[in-house]
């Protein structure tokens, strides 16, 4: 996946903010400002910046503000199972990956759970991109409760600024699979990208700076004829999605998911300069509250019973809707899926929910990957993980006289 620099062109730490805001932080914050960045260009941040900044951003930044994602009073319980016998040394795994947390929900038991980096599970870690598959789920659930009319409808029906743009062609559907067709640049390497001019586009007056930057964009492709990866557009599902609620995106997670689904604490969503939730990044969550929406997922995005979202939706938003360009894999509406029918959140530096429903297992991780943000030796090791973990659950299984393994 490709590095997203997130809309966090307004963060400035807190350093700037002086002594009076120094001192009214807890031992915790002083100790890891000294650490934080100063500039804003995560990719240039330090291992020891990023290990400070990733566990603290909606403490630590004043530019960026966030909103907070409130949690019911009645945690879901998370049982502990058998611990998972793995032909791997799981402390070895992790300080490849610089774990903070590796959890594995196996039938809804807790059968591994484990911290890193001196953080734990009282804290929250960044999810970065794994926000985008929160943040899909949301769409199905504004179609269910009438807010959305149809996964077909334009971009423009719900933000009319777009209208007389390239998106008065795009669908919902073309946005939440990246195949909108409208021209992009997301290469990090070039000042004169549009993922590097954007955040600092100067919109019209009244119109949001997103909003202002992507209506200009050329069309490049016949929508609904090509794949490809876009920071902008997934910001842009988030507008949409305010758009069509007229909730933030805060209050609308907190409604439909973190308390109905029981999440343990309240999580946080950083906001972009103009005031809007980051749809594609940027909710600091507990690592056991991202494996409960894993868990959530796994058992149909149900509560007390019925889905949030359309009767076959969740289904197709976890397949290949489209090709990515590699074998066996595929996109579905922002989860990244495996032609074996897993599929995974993703976030850059190690962040992740995989779920597969055959073997009915969740592992979620946060991390900070000491090669970068796609850091491909990371990857790997994560990949031979996952399937470590499957091969445990079949021998397992294998083991009961009657019993076969997922296939």
């Amino acid at each position: 996946m490709k590095f997203k620099k997130i809309a966090l062109g307004a963060l400035v730490v807190l350093a700037a903010a002086g002594t009076a805001g120094w001192f009214n932080l807890d031992k915790e914050t002083r100790g890891l400002l000294a650490a934080l960045p100063t500039n804003r260009d995560l990719l240039f941040w330090s291992q020891s910046q990023r290990d400070a900044a990733f566990r603290a951003l909606d403490r630590l930044s004043v530019l960026a503000k966030w909103r907070v994602i409130p949690a019911g009073t009645a945690p879901s319980p998370m049982p502990s199972g058998s611990p998972l016998k793995l032909p791997l040394d799981v402390n070895d795994y992790m300080a490849g990956q610089r774990s903070a947390a590796l959890l594995v929900l196996h039938d809804g038991k807790l059968r591994l759970e484990r911290y890193g980096v001196d953080f734990d599970s009282a804290g929250r870690w960044t999810s970065f991109s794994v926000a985008k598959s929160i943040t899909s789920t949301l769409v199905g659930a504004a179609i269910r409760d009438g807010y959305i009319k149809s996964m077909d409808e334009k971009v423009s029906n719900y933000i009319p600024q777009m209208k007389g743009s390239a998106y008065d062609e795009v669908s919902i559907r073309q946005l939440l699979t990246m195949t909108s067709g409208v021209k992009w640049n997301e290469d990090y390497a070039d000042p004169n990208s549009d993922v590097a001019r954007f955040n600092n586009h100067k919109p019209e007056e009244g119109v949001d700076a997103l909003v202002s930057y992507m209506r200009k964009l050329p069309r490049d492709a016949p929508a609904g004829t090509r794949w490809l990866y876009s920071t902008g557009e997934t910001n842009l599902v988030g507008i949409l999605l305010s758009q069509a609620t007229k909730k933030p995106l805060s209050a609308y997670l907190s409604e439909k998911i973190w308390i109905p689904a029981g999440m343990e604490q309240q999580a946080t969503w950083i906001l972009s300069k103009t005031g809007q939730e980051i749809s594609g990044c940027c909710i600091q969550a507990a690592s056991r509250d991202f494996a409960r929406f894993g868990q959530f997922i796994l058992n149909g995005a149900k509560v007390n019973g019925q889905s949030i979202v359309p009767d076959g939706w969740l289904s197709e938003a976890t397949t290949a809707q489209t090709g990515i360009g590699k074998p066996d894999r595929g996109y579905g509406y922002l989860w990244w899926t495996y032609a074996d029918g897993t599929f995974t959140a993703r976030g850059i530096f190690g962040q992740g929910i995989f779920i597969d429903p055959k073997r009915k297992l969740v592992i979620a991780s946060n991390s900070n990957w000491a090669g970068g943000a796609t850091d491909p030796v990371a990857i790997a090791s994560r990949e031979a993980f996952y399937q470590a973990v499957q091969k445990s659950v079949d021998d397992e299984i294998a083991a009961v006289p009657g019993a076969s393994p997922a296939r």
